[in-house]
Formats: structure tokens, sequence, C-alpha cells
């Protein structure tokens, strides 16, 4: 069965493993924690979370926590805390979670704005490059209600978790540069510019070539503020762009990459080419 992140860290080495049970098996083994009365709504992450290939990324998060009156969330052996699996939610998905459980705030006798933090470290093998794109989130909560921590009396902990109540992205940081053949240009002859795509390994932690993908040059005219499109251009096997254009006036080039699920999207720094 899935063993819970929050009874983990407030355990120690104690491995729960019935923690993630129907609620027709409640109560009815000694040995199978209750169903808590509790439930979980409004929680609020953000839409995508862009990962590097190694330093940590944290994504906060808030929800509300609805409980029954005997229900102390208060209780130092109360935890509670909001986290994200991929795929379907089995006992072998993916999972990501912070290093502490949501902190709460009452709200009124028998609910609490909840909030915290998911840390995700690539370096430490947190991620694999195919899990990148849609995650879901799910929610927790764990009433040890006074009982020993290395030897409890499992019918009498209460657990309850909730799934599908968010979707975010998580996604491999994309990188993407511009350069020019020239400085200057006599205005109708051409320019050529040249860009390379890459994005995050999660696996090897580096960056890797992106090819195959649509990328836009654009170019802003000298004391303007708007990019406007001239072409667009896909990257060879190696994440490299090329592609040539008539210089009209003196301004800024550079590609713009739109991303996708997996991978975000991302404009390299302005070059700028004077028209002579």
């Amino acid at each position: 069965m899935r063993i819970r992140a929050t009874v983990a860290a407030l355990t120690g080495a104690l491995a729960l493993t019935a923690l993630a049970v129907p609620a027709a098996q409640a109560a009815a083994d000694s040995g199978t924690p209750y169903t808590l009365d509790a439930s979980f709504s409004h929680l609020s992450i953000a839409k995508a979370v862009k990962v590097g290939s190694t330093n940590e990324v944290s994504v906060s998060y808030s929800y509300t926590l609805t409980h029954g009156s005997t229900v102390n969330i208060a209780a130092k052996d109360f935890v509670t805390d909001a986290f994200l699996y991929h795929g379907s939610y089995t006992d072998t998905a993916p999972e990501l979670y912070g290093d502490n459980p949501a902190t709460c705030t009452a709200t009124s006798s028998t609910t609490a704005t909840c909030k915290g933090s998911i840390g995700i470290y690539p370096s430490d093998g947190d991620l694999k490059n195919a899990w990148a794109g849609g995650w879901s989130a799910a929610i927790e909560a764990v009433a040890f209600n006074g009982q020993s921590q290395t030897s409890p009396d499992m019918s009498k902990v209460g657990f309850k978790d909730q799934s599908g109540l968010a979707t975010t992205l998580v996604q491999r940081y994309s990188k993407l540069t511009t350069a020019a053949s020239a400085t200057s240009v006599t205005k109708g002859r051409s320019v050529t510019v040249t860009g390379r795509l890459t994005r995050a390994d999660w696996e090897k932690h580096t960056y890797n070539t992106f090819g195959g993908q649509s990328v836009k040059l654009q170019f802003r005219k000298a004391g303007t503020s708007t990019y406007t499109t001239v072409k667009t251009v896909t990257t060879d096997s190696s994440g490299n762009l090329r592609a040539t254009a008539a210089v009209s006036a003196s301004g800024y080039w550079r590609y713009s990459y739109a991303g996708a699920s997996t991978t975000p999207g991302v404009s390299a720094t302005g070059v700028y080419v004077a028209a002579k």
C-alpha cells in the first residue's frame, strides 16, 4: 500500500503500510487506520512549474480543510499536506512532496486554511524526463490521536486522502540563444540569425538539444517595445536554428519558442543589428 510522506516525516523509521484504504475497510481491522472525518477543497497551486537540471524548485499551495468537531487539527501529531502525483492515483505513481507538512489556520470550529509548499529536487533523482507534462494534486491528513510513534494502535489513527483536486504542469526548463552574422547591414541586404534551443535533462542533470520544434524569428525596431514575427523556423536534430531575413531598419532580432506541455516557452535576448 501507499506510504504517506507526512506520516514518514512524523514517525521517522516507522513504516505504515496500510494508510490508503477504502472507507469500507476502516475500523474493522485493528491494524487499519479509520477514515478521518475530514475533506479538502479549493486547492490552489501554480498552473506550471519550471524545473531545471539541478536546482531545487519550490511551488506553494493552499487549500481548505473541513473536519469534524472531534478532529483536533491543533494537535502536535496531526499532519496534513498536498502533494503531486503523475498518471493514475495508484500505489506506484510517481509523487512529489514538500519537506514539511502544511500549516493550518482555523477559520471556524470545523474549517481551516492550510498552506505549504512542494519541493522538487532534480539533482536527487526526483524526476524522470518521461514524467514531464501533466501532474495531478492530492491532499492527505493523519491524526495519530496521542498514539505512540513507535508502536501505535493503528485502529486509533485516522487517515484521509483525496485525489484529483487540481492539476499542474511540471516542465523541463528551456533555454534559447540568438546570434547575428553581423552587427550592421546595408538596408535591403540580409542578415543571418542563428540560435539554439535546449531543455533540462532531469536524469543526466544537464541540458539537451531540442530538435523538431517550431521557433519564431522576431524583430523589434529600435525605439519600439513590440516584437513582430518575421518567419517560423524548425530546430534541427541538434536544436540549432538558422534563418536569413532582409534588414530594413535598425533593431533587435531574437528567436522565440511558444513552448509545449512538457517544456515552457522561452524568448532569447534580442541581438542588435544596425541598418546602414
